[in-house]
């Protein structure tokens, strides 16, 4: 998903990358591209230095966080942000710690649509389920399947799937790595390819 620049959107447009230029896709909705077979007329062409890119899918229906042990949680979808979005410490925390995942974006027939980078950050100082209830970083481009393969995601939308069904824009993280805890003023600067660079500001 991204937008020009210039133009103040409050959704973007799904794009293809391709070289240092963004194709825009007529769909509405990174869902709504993989809900119509993972096709699309390509419409105007944007030089990518000209564009901000924007979370991949803005609304998911759920969101599965993995652990080591091969259970799951639910996290919170309204939490979602871009991949240049500023993070908001939470009330009651000093600190909040990022952890680093790769996510299957789910596409059509609960199969894996496209994988991008998910930082599910964590604030340890607070309570039970808030530790974890306020930001999700998605971005910033998502990969399909033809480009990186991404089997070793098959198992986890396999058992998130059974006695349920998964539906397009839905995602599914694998295990993640916790990085260096960050507080207000400082950012963070991950880089995973092919998801290319996040750049994500810190506030109190």
């Amino acid at each position: 998903m991204f937008s020009p620049a210039d133009r103040e959107l409050d959704r973007g447009w799904p794009g293809r990358v391709d070289g240092d230029v963004v194709v825009q896709l007529a769909a509405q909705t990174l869902q709504a591209f993989f809900t119509g077979g993972g096709a699309a007329r390509e419409h105007a062409e944007y030089p990518l230095a000209e564009v901000v890119l924007r979370a991949p899918v803005l609304h998911p229906p759920s969101v599965r966080l993995f652990d080591e042990g091969g259970d799951f949680a639910f996290a919170n979808p309204a939490a979602i942000q871009g991949p240049g979005d500023a993070v908001r410490v939470p009330g009651g925390a000093g600190e909040i710690v990022p952890v680093a995942r790769r996510a299957a974006i789910v596409g059509l027939d609960g199969a894996v649509g496209a994988t991008t980078l998910l930082v599910e950050w964590v604030a340890p100082e607070l309570d039970g389920a808030k530790q974890r209830d306020f930001a999700l970083t998605l971005g910033a481009l998502a990969v399909t399947p033809d480009e990186v393969p991404a089997a070793e995601l098959d198992a986890l939308l396999e058992h998130a799937g059974r006695n349920t069904r998964l539906l397009p824009g839905d995602l599914v993280a694998e295990p993640g790595s916790p990085l260096s805890p960050l507080r207000a003023g400082q950012a963070l600067e991950y880089r995973l390819e092919p998801f290319g660079l996040l750049s994500i500001p810190v506030v109190g």
